[in-house]
C-alpha cells in the first residue's frame, strides 16, 4: 500500500479543485483537510485494487456538501477572507460569475459538471456518485453545461 503521504502528494491537486469548484477558497481549505483527515482514518482499511482518485473524490465532494449544508444553516460572516494565490491553475481572482453560475445549477448536474469536467473523472465513476446511472450522470453534465453556456457572461474573463 503507497504510503498515506504520496497519496496525498498525487491526489491533493483533483480534491483541492473539486473543493474549490464547490465551496468559497476558506470552505475548500476545511473540506480539503477533512477530505484527508478521513480518509487517513479509513486508508488502512481500504481494499488492495480500490481507486484511490474516485474514493478521494468521492469523499471530497461529501465534505463540499456536508460544508454547503452547514453553511445555510449558520448565520453569514461579515466580509470576505483575503484570497491567496493558486498554483493549482485556478484563476485568481476567483470568478464569481463562474460560481454563481454554478450555484444556480440543480444539485446533480452542479455535482456532475463539477467531478466531470473539473476532476476528471468518467461518466462511469460521476453517475454512482450523484446516485445516479452513467446515462443520467453525462446528461445531468450535458444539461449543466448548456445552462452555463446560457448563462454566464462571455468575455468576463481573460
Amino acid at each position: 500500500m503507497e504510503p498515506f503521504e504520496e497519496v496525498v502528494g498525487r491526489h491533493g491537486p483533483v480534491v483541492w479543485r473539486v473543493c474549490r469548484a464547490l465551496l468559497a477558497p476558506a470552505d475548500a481549505d476545511d473540506a480539503w483537510s477533512e477530505t484527508f483527515l478521513s480518509a487517513l482514518r479509513a486508508y488502512p482499511d481500504l481494499r488492495p485494487g480500490s481507486d484511490v482518485r474516485a474514493w478521494l473524490v468521492t469523499i471530497a465532494h461529501r465534505k463540499a456538501i456536508d460544508q454547503i449544508r452547514r453553511a445555510g444553516r449558520a448565520p453569514s460572516p461579515v466580509g470576505d477572507p483575503p484570497e491567496r494565490a493558486s498554483a493549482e491553475g485556478i484563476p485568481e481572482p476567483p470568478d464569481e460569475a463562474l460560481r454563481a453560475a454554478l450555484a444556480a445549477l440543480a444539485p446533480k448536474q452542479r455535482a456532475a459538471v463539477v467531478l466531470h469536467h473539473v476532476a476528471g473523472l468518467p461518466y462511469a465513476e460521476v453517475g454512482p456518485l450523484i446516485e445516479s446511472s452513467e446515462a443520467a450522470a453525462r446528461r445531468n453534465a450535458a444539461d449543466g453545461i448548456a445552462h452555463l453556456r446560457a448563462t454566464y457572461p462571455k468575455g468576463t474573463r481573460p
